[in-house]
Parts: structure tokens; sequence; C-alpha cells
């Protein structure tokens, strides 16, 4: 019986790198950081506007019908009728959900898109990226939000969008210096 560790010479293993010399073990080693095509991107820390657009729309939209989904399912269920079938309870459960949740998702999804607009353009002139400028840009959310019901409402609507948006950098600021993650 012939050793296990020999090789027959007539055989060989393919080695589609053999040209290569690199050890097969290094070609398959990725950074761990990312990689910029410019040192500009490198050095910035946050996010470029349209990425903030597209974070903070879709995030918006996705709670928005997560929420409004599951307030419509529990609508459709209180308001069914005694009597109806099953197949109609469902059906009013479904089409509940589905507009309550569409309904939602569009609210919140706007309200993403103009927070991300504003907070970009504050950055853009104030050349500064900090608090103010997404207490601005939720003060100025809710006031656009809210202008088409009135000089009040888009006040009060401002100011809680300022609030809010303040509160949540606030909270953000805290939660990075307080929970190690």
């Amino acid at each position: 019986m012939a050793n296990s560790t020999e090789q027959k010479p007539s055989t060989r293993h393919y080695h589609p790198y053999q040209s290569l010399n690199t050890p097969i073990h290094k070609l398959y080693e990725l950074p761990t950081s990312p990689e910029y095509l410019f040192h500009e991107e490198a050095a910035a820390q946050r996010r470029s506007w349209s990425e903030n657009l597209q974070y903070y729309t879709g995030s918006g939209y996705l709670t928005g019908a997560i929420l409004g989904g599951l307030k419509g399912t529990v609508e459709g269920i209180n308001s069914a009728e005694r009597g109806e079938s099953l197949k109609l309870r469902i059906n009013r459960v479904l089409n509940s959900g589905g507009h309550t949740g569409r309904k939602f998702g569009n609210t919140l999804g706007v309200i993403g898109l103009l927070f991300s607009g504003l907070e970009s353009t504050a950055l853009h002139y104030r050349g500064t990226d900090d608090l103010f400028n997404s207490v601005v840009a939720g003060l100025g959310t809710g006031a656009i939000f809210r202008a088409t019901r009135g000089a009040k409402s888009a006040v009060l609507a401002g100011a809680i969008g300022g609030l809010a948006a303040g509160a949540a950098g606030i909270g953000k600021q805290a939660l990075k210096r307080y929970v190690p993650i």
C-alpha cells in the first residue's frame, strides 16, 4: 500500500491562480474598512445628501407602512359584523390594513423627504454638521407639512418638529456617550 501523502506524478491539482505566484489564502482577504475613490469622501464622516434622502424617506415609509398596517388590521378586526363569513372578515382586515398602511407610509415618507432635504440644505449653507441643522430641518418640516391647515397649525407643527429633532439628536449623542456599543 502506498503512502497517503505521496501523489502520483501523472496527476496534478488544478490551480487557476498558479501563474499569479500568490498564496491562495491571501487572495480572498478583503479590506475591513470602506474603500473610497476620492480622498474627500474618506474624510467626511457623514452620509451624502442622496444617501440621507434615501435613508429618511425609505425608513419613514417602511415605519409608517408597518404601523399603519397594524393599526388598520386592528380596526378591521374590531369592525367585523356579526354573521359575516370568514372570507368577508379576512377581506375587511386586509383592506383596512392595506389602506391605513399606505396612508401612514406615504405620510411618514414625505416627512422624511422634507426633513432630509432641509437638513442637507442647512448643512450646505452653514458648512458645519451639528445639532442645529437637525433642529432647523425639524422646524421647517413641521411647518411645511402643516402649512395647508393654516398659520397656527404650521407654527405648532414646526415647534413640535424642531423639538422632536432636537430630542432625537440629544438622545443619539447620549447613547453614543453612555451606552457602549
